[in-house]
């Protein structure tokens, strides 16, 4: 499921695309589900990835003054919990690759008047533009399955992270059990298209979603993606029964 970087190919979910194409296809279907995104999430997860992301800030290790990276942050829920937690002295940057869901995070933060210490950047996750040894935490929340080359973009965030420094990757990933699994294939493949047509007018949208989930690595071949770039005492925590799992690794 690893993509080789000496290929021109990739996946778009269940097709092959040109790499130079990827980012684009991504864009648009995020333009697409930006205005109702968190809505949706609400509704396809029936509320769950509120635990999962509350699970995400408590290991995070954050405190008063720290610099933190909501890697493709989009709306904005992880950056705006860091906000509170990093205080006056400390900075968040909420970054995204795609302009419309960082202005929904945007607006969605400041008219919840979390400003001051919070700044956004749009940014692709393969080059980040920060300097060497900068942040003391990365998150990327349900991200990392979009990235084209997902090696590169691990690489990236082992570089402007701080030694002592640690990644959260939040990502759906495989279930432990196969009745589970049947079940979610059967709830992503029938229901979630079906709600997207009816809330947003995109069906496609989010068959592609449900597709990119099962392209994205499983929780072993993830944990060796990141100690291949350099993480170290990476472990992850199977959440719902694994349909969505949280990495955990250090720069040294």
């Amino acid at each position: 499921m690893n993509q080789q970087s000496d290929s021109n190919q990739t996946h778009f979910g269940y097709k092959t695309v040109d790499k130079d194409n990827k980012a684009s296809m991504v864009a648009g279907v995020f333009h697409s589900v930006a205005a109702k995104y968190d809505l949706m999430n609400d509704l396809l997860s029936m509320g769950i990835h509120r635990i999962w992301k509350r699970f995400t800030i408590d290991c995070s290790g954050v405190r008063a003054g720290h610099k933190v990276l909501d890697l493709a942050g989009g709306t904005g829920d992880l950056a705006a919990k860091f906000s509170r937690l990093v205080g006056e002295k400390g900075q968040v940057v909420l970054a995204d690759i795609n302009d419309s869901m960082l202005k929904v995070g945007r607006d969605k933060l400041r008219d919840k008047g979390i400003v001051g210490n919070i700044d956004y950047v749009q940014a692709n996750a393969e080059c980040l533009p920060f300097p060497d040894n900068h942040f003391d935490l990365i998150t990327i929340a349900f991200g990392l399955r979009n990235v084209t080359d997902k090696d590169k973009a691990l690489a990236s965030m082992f570089r402007v992270l701080k030694p002592g420094g640690r990644l959260l990757v939040l990502e759906f990933s495989k279930p432990e059990i196969e009745a589970l699994s049947k079940a979610y294939d059967l709830y992503s493949f029938h229901v979630l298209p079906k709600v997207g047509q009816l809330v947003v007018g995109d069906a496609e949208s989010y068959q592609y979603l449900a597709e990119s989930i099962r392209m994205h690595p499983d929780q072993d071949t993830l944990k060796g993606m990141m100690e291949d770039v350099g993480f170290e005492q990476v472990t992850y925590h199977n959440l719902t029964g694994g349909i969505v799992a949280l990495h955990r690794g250090f720069k040294f």
